[in-house]
């Protein structure tokens, strides 16, 4: 009979622990993946709890009869004051409000921006944060040159983007002297 007085290979109980260190690797990075997900839902849930019509993400919304709004409307067509004549060259204000009953500001319902333009040239934009600090409201100050309105008027044209209502555009004709 023949004796070794060698070693014994134990690579069983290695491969064994190695094994474990893997599941446990696997098992963390799992866990912490589940554990995100359920975060970002739970939070989701939190900061987005209405559904929202995804119809008013496909192009710009207006009211459809400006004299009879609906709440949505009232709630989310820019409201343009201005005064209805203006001189060529001498500076006015234009204000923009997001809507008729002014729009609530809040972590899950907000107005992004409001912006201005007068016809196609844009004059004016005012981000908002969704914190609920700030009322959608914003001032402009515009001078308009004789050459760009040569035939006396001009179009105002504003535009507010809300997180679950989407784009919102109003217009008002401006008489320029």
């Amino acid at each position: 009979m023949i004796v070794h007085s060698g070693h014994i290979p134990q690579e069983a109980p290695q491969k064994e622990a190695l094994m474990d260190r893997r599941t446990f690797i696997k098992t963390a990075l799992a866990g912490t993946v589940v554990s995100g997900l359920t975060a970002k839902i739970a939070a989701a849930e939190r900061y987005f709890p209405a559904k929202v019509d995804k119809s008013l993400f496909e192009g710009v919304n207006h009211a459809k009869n400006p004299a009879a709004k609906t709440p949505l409307e009232k709630s989310h067509a820019p409201v343009i004051t201005h005064p209805g004549s203006v001189k060529a060259g001498e500076q006015f204000t234009v204000e923009v409000s997001v809507g008729e009953t002014l729009h609530p500001m809040s972590p899950a319902h907000w107005i992004e921006y409001i912006e201005l333009r007068i016809g196609n040239e844009p004059a004016g934009r005012v981000d908002f944060q969704a914190r609920g600090f700030l009322k959608p409201r914003a001032v402009f100050t515009v001078v308009i040159p004789k050459d760009a309105a040569p035939d006396g008027k001009l179009t105002l044209v504003a535009q507010q983007h809300c997180n679950l209502h989407g784009l919102w555009e109003s217009s008002a004709d401006i008489t320029v002297l």
